[in-house]
């Protein structure tokens, strides 16, 4: 059996470990468009920031491909899929032959057209681990740096190039900070946090023109900046599964098997989509974690396993300057709020079921909520007041527990 994976990172990862466990002998080819060992793309701002290194950032150890096995072809883009031929053409000609084939392809920057970007010398997006490489080389001590976007990308941008000292001006066109996470409360929270580590803002506004290094936004503003960063968002790189009729929307289409519209290909990770069980509807969910699990459902069952993943939901962990945000699940139903000067709770409940929660400042324990949305766990099968208030295993029957200890009761 060949087993070919285009991309390398946590879904080519977790393909990668499962098909080991199946099947020893097959042969595993990696196809990567970077030149890199397998890395966590998150840990980029940090390096930035000075909290971690090249080293530390690579997502396994320097012997992960040999142990395994994998033929590794680095600095090499997936351009087809032939399916009838199964095999996959490369930019440099080359055609790689599977018998199952993952596609782990990721999402890419959207970069909006916007009048005179042609004109800017330093612009960056910032995903890679070449993007942060290329922006630090250009950072000085009072570089004025006009991020747009004020999202999860554009604001660990924002915090990892802080160490450098420069002057950071955030825009987005929604009228707060972190928008597709946070609510209207949470969201001021983290924008006070960030003017208070030096951040600005420009919220509700857009960019009409841009010169060198000025920007025109649409009331006339002019914010002069000697680097631009892209961070609007990304979108799922789905074009090698399209192009060849399989079903896509925003993402891939997979089923609970991590299989596609078409035999023998799979996906998994930012590329894809599936059902959220918090909210049962088909969305991607771009994390790590859920990249990881679909990366293993899809390398068990390309390797003659019956495996199924039914259990995604969006989820976010950041932090910002030493605040912490765990967001997971859908804000529907009922609400539990608390809140102080430090801290922001709010646990969304309806029909016996956790949906969602946002966690700003003290996280801790968040891990206990998150699996009482994932296993979709019945509210009256615990101490659903005591939970909310704090999240532990006391909550649970001594039943509960023991299962959870291993056990031990």
């Amino acid at each position: 059996m060949k087993y070919v994976i285009i991309g390398n990172s946590a879904a080519a990862v977790g393909a990668v470990e499962a098909i080991r466990k199946n099947d020893r002998e097959g042969r595993i080819v990696i196809i990567s468009n970077e030149s890199y060992h397998t890395y966590s793309r998150p840990l980029i701002s940090y390096l930035l920031l000075g909290k971690t290194d090249e080293n530390k950032m690579k997502y396994r150890s320097d012997s992960f491909y040999s142990e395994n096995g994998c033929e590794l072809m680095l600095n090499k883009t997936a351009v087809r899929i032939d399916p009838d031929k199964k095999t996959v053409l490369l930019d440099d000609g080359q055609n790689v032959s599977y018998d199952r084939l993952l596609i782990a392809t990721g999402s890419s920057p959207f970069v909006p057209p916007v009048k005179g970007l042609e004109k800017v010398k330093n612009k960056f997006t910032f995903t890679t681990l070449d993007d942060a490489k290329r922006l630090e080389s250009v950072l000085e001590e009072n570089t004025k740096v006009l991020i747009v976007g004020a999202g999860l990308i554009g604001l660990k941008c924002a915090e990892g190039i802080s160490r450098k000292k420069v002057e950071t001006v955030c825009i987005d066109l929604s009228t707060r900070v972190l928008s597709s996470i946070l609510d209207e409360e949470g969201s001021e929270i983290i924008k006070r946090h960030l003017e208070n580590n030096n951040i600005s803002f420009f919220l509700n506004h857009q960019i009409i023109e841009l010169s060198e290094n000025t920007a025109i936004l649409d009331d006339n503003t002019e914010i002069p900046f000697d680097v631009l960063v892209m961070a609007v968002g990304v979108r799922p790189n789905i074009s090698l599964l399209k192009d060849i009729g399989g079903k896509t929307n925003r993402g891939i289409v997979i089923d609970e098997r991590c299989r596609t519209s078409i035999p023998d290909i799979y996906a998994a990770g930012d590329c894809c989509e599936c059902i959220d069980v918090s909210s049962g509807e088909m969305r991607v969910m771009a994390l790590l974690p859920n990249a990881y699990m679909q990366g293993e459902c899809a390398g068990m069952n390309m390797s003659g396993a019956d495996y199924v993943f039914d259990k995604a939901i969006p989820m976010n962990a950041i932090g910002l300057f030493g605040k912490h945000i765990i967001t997971a699940g859908t804000y529907a139903g009922d609400v539990y709020y608390e809140a102080d000067q430090e801290n922001y709770k709010k646990l969304f409940y309806s029909n016996n079921k956790l949906n969602g929660y946002i966690l700003i400042g003290n996280i801790e324990k968040a891990g206990i909520y998150t699996s009482l949305i994932r296993e979709r766990t019945p509210l009256d099968t615990l101490d659903f007041d005591l939970i909310c208030k704090v999240p532990g295993l006391m909550a649970f029957s001594k039943e509960e527990r023991a299962c959870k200890l291993g056990g031990i009761a």
